[in-house]
């Protein structure tokens, strides 16, 4: 069961029609100096789904969607910087960003929840593992970089195509060159990378960059011994692929989606939903035994 922490001050409302007609409530939730807006969406079983480095839920909507159809029930938080979500934005770590997504948990959840991390989304979500393992019963870490590196390696962790990844984002550079940065870093062969022009925070960005260099992988990286799906991308640029199983064992499974680079979801959201929801059922299942 989940341990409640101090009650969140909640305020819902909806939001506009091409949402509604989603069927998609977005509520706010406050603890202390942060707000929270998180979307949630269908009934059964929880599943929560974390975006990518200055990215919003955005890019989970048919994700979410499918989910919902297959029973799950769906939330969406909005990272700190995006929507209605809102904190400090300095001197936060890895543990703030965890517990913005613990704020929402706490206030609509009774039970424990598959949660998804894309990319950067999966640190933030090792660390909810890691200091909220009541409410996490599972892991899927889509297209993430384990923190760690090779024997031998010579380059630093979060380093690969550090310019590019954060050149795809940035609003100061012309279009051309956020192009070819979400070309070099995101997208696999012959995909478009306009479909990723949008949808960036600069300043959410900048806050969860900040948390990464602020806390030290090893404080996270054990994810609270729950089963995790390391969900990796056919032609990810980014991840150097096979690192979990070999550090954290058989409670790793590893999944492959061909024909996706790191974006991932915008590239195979049908092949995506289906390996969640295949790893959550079995979660669920055993967590029932």
């Amino acid at each position: 069961m989940i341990q409640r922490q101090p009650a969140a001050q909640n305020e819902t409302s909806e939001r506009g029609s091409e949402t509604s007609a989603r069927g998609v409530r977005w509520s706010t939730h406050t603890r202390g100096a942060v707000t929270i807006e998180c979307g949630s969406l269908g009934q059964g079983r929880p599943i929560v789904l974390l975006p990518s480095l200055g990215r919003g839920a955005a890019d989970f909507a048919e994700i979410a969607t499918y989910l919902a159809a297959e029973g799950f029930r769906v939330l969406t938080p909005q990272p700190r910087g995006i929507g209605r979500s809102a904190g400090p934005m300095t001197e936060v770590s890895m543990k703030d960003l965890a517990n913005d997504v613990a704020i929402v948990m706490d206030a609509l959840l009774d039970q424990p929840a598959v949660v998804v991390g894309h990319a950067f989304g999966s640190q933030p979500a090792r660390m909810l593992a890691t200091e909220r393992p009541d409410l996490v019963a599972g892991l899927v870490l889509a297209a993430a970089s384990a923190g760690k590196m090779p024997p031998g390696a010579v380059e630093a962790p979060f380093s690969r195509l550090r310019a590019e990844i954060d050149g795809s984002g940035n609003p100061a550079l012309p279009v051309e060159t956020r192009i070819r940065c979400l070309e070099a870093a995101f997208f696999a062969p012959g995909h478009d990378p306009m479909v990723w022009l949008d949808g960036w925070s600069w300043p959410t960005h900048e806050v969860q960059a900040q948390a990464r260099e602020n806390t030290a992988v090893d404080d996270y990286f054990d994810a609270g011994g729950v089963p995790i799906l390391d969900l990796q991308a056919e032609f990810d640029a980014v991840v150097i692929p096979n690192l979990f199983k070999p550090l954290l064992g058989e409670r790793v499974s590893v999944g492959l989606i061909r024909d996706a680079g790191h974006a991932l979801l915008p590239e195979q959201p049908r092949a995506v939903s289906e390996a969640i929801a295949s790893f959550a059922d079995t979660v669920f299942t055993n967590a029932d035994r």
